[in-house]
Order: structure tokens, then sequence, then C-alpha cells
């Protein structure tokens, strides 16, 4: 039986990228509110992938780093 993770898929460089595409898309304009919407909503999604990307970088970093004993 394999163990399944939460660990997502999509790279962080690949999200990143894809927001970037959304974003740019929105500010263009000429979408309607539905074609809008979407994009928002999948921006939405995307961003909380990056920051959950960037929480498990400061996690390992965290980890890796030597502890602070006061001296």
């Amino acid at each position: 039986m394999s163990e399944q993770t939460d660990e997502p898929t999509t790279t962080y460089e690949q999200a990143r990228e894809e927001l970037a595409d959304v974003v740019r898309r929105l500010e263009a304009g000429g979408l309607t509110l539905e074609e809008s919407l979407a994009l928002w909503e999948r921006g939405e999604q995307l961003a909380t992938l990056c920051q959950h990307w960037l929480d498990r970088a400061r996690e390992r970093l965290a980890a890796a780093a030597p502890a602070d004993d006061g001296n």
C-alpha cells in the first residue's frame, strides 16, 4: 500500500508562472464577467499553492538552522 501525501504536484515555479499569466490576463481586460471570475478563482488557488510552498520552505530552513542557545 502506498502512502499518500498532501504535497501538490505543481511546483512553486509552475504555480507562480501561471499566477503571473492570470494577473496579466485580468489586467489586459476584455473578458466577460464569468471569465474574469473564473480567472480570479484560479488566481486564488494558485496564490494559496504558492504560499504553501513558501511555508514549507520556511519550515525546512528553520529545521536546518542551528538552534539559538542564547549565547
